[in-house]
């Protein structure tokens, strides 16, 4: 199968909001579904080929450019042999920034791109035209850019506890995290899910999850080290967790997607 990825990180405005750009171009692709697993990030995806075929989460279905909120099961994509187009990968608390709404408002759901404003309407049509992934990446620069000059972030407190959890994979305790800001426990659950989507127990199940996939990414198959790793308390959590938020088996998944996927990048 013949694949080509291209990534980036976005202009240096907005890295508090994007994660990274990638571009993705394969040939040939004989996975007939891709599970879209959970993540930390909230993603927008466009298509530069064929509409995505999607299923599993509510607002599911053929688009040519979506986003998808955090979410604790996986999106499944239905892949035609040409797939083309970029991925973006967005921080839950930017998105008020970027989309104008609140993770919380996109959680568990994938919505059309075009919901969100004209010049995002347009974008999948520029992209397209664009010749080649330079030119893509500052077409996305110059487009979401214009959305960032007037910031709106959370209360400091919210960003410190969720770059916490970040920072360890999801292994403070919800308690000590509460402790850390200065909140109480109840009132940072609140704050958390009216502003994420998710309860803080909810994003670190996520995070350790989505550890437990980078390790697997990064070439590490001992099912028994990479639960260790991850927080879990063995092989057998680790495999239950596995099936219920990517609807498979980690043997099931390292068989069928893990040979096209984009590589982890350094650092």
């Amino acid at each position: 199968m013949g694949h080509s990825w291209a990534l980036q990180r976005p202009h240096p405005v907005l890295r508090p909001f994007v994660a990274r750009y990638l571009g993705y171009a394969q040939d040939d692709v004989t996975l007939a579904v891709h599970r879209g697993l959970p993540s930390r990030h909230v993603t927008l995806i466009v298509s530069l080929a064929e509409p995505i075929d999607c299923a599993g989460l509510p607002g599911a279905g053929r688009l040519q450019a979506l986003v998808g909120g955090l979410h604790t099961s996986p999106a499944l994509i239905t892949q035609s042999r040409v797939q083309r187009g970029l991925h973006l990968e967005l921080d839950p608390l930017g998105v008020r920034t970027l989309l104008g709404v609140s993770a919380a408002e996109l959680s568990g759901s994938i919505t059309d791109l075009a919901e969100f404003g004209a010049d995002l309407a347009r974008l999948p049509e520029r992209l397209s035209e664009a010749p080649d992934w330079p030119s893509r990446f500052a077409l996305l620069d110059e487009v979401l850019a214009a959305r960032a000059v007037e910031p709106a972030r959370p209360a400091p407190e919210l960003d410190q506890a969720w770059r916490l959890l970040r920072h360890t994979g999801g292994l403070v305790r919800v308690g000590d995290l509460a402790g850390e800001i200065g909140w109480s426990r109840r009132h940072l659950g609140e704050r958390f899910r009216t502003e994420l989507g998710l309860a803080p127990k909810q994003a670190a199940r996520v995070l350790r999850f989505e550890r437990a996939g980078h390790l697997l990414r990064t070439g590490c198959h001992d099912l028994s080290a990479v639960a260790l790793a991850a927080g879990y308390y063995d092989q057998a959590h680790l495999s239950h967790e596995w099936r219920a938020l990517a609807g498979c088996s980690p043997r099931t998944w390292i068989t069928e997607e893990l040979p096209s996927l984009v590589e982890e990048p350094a650092g």
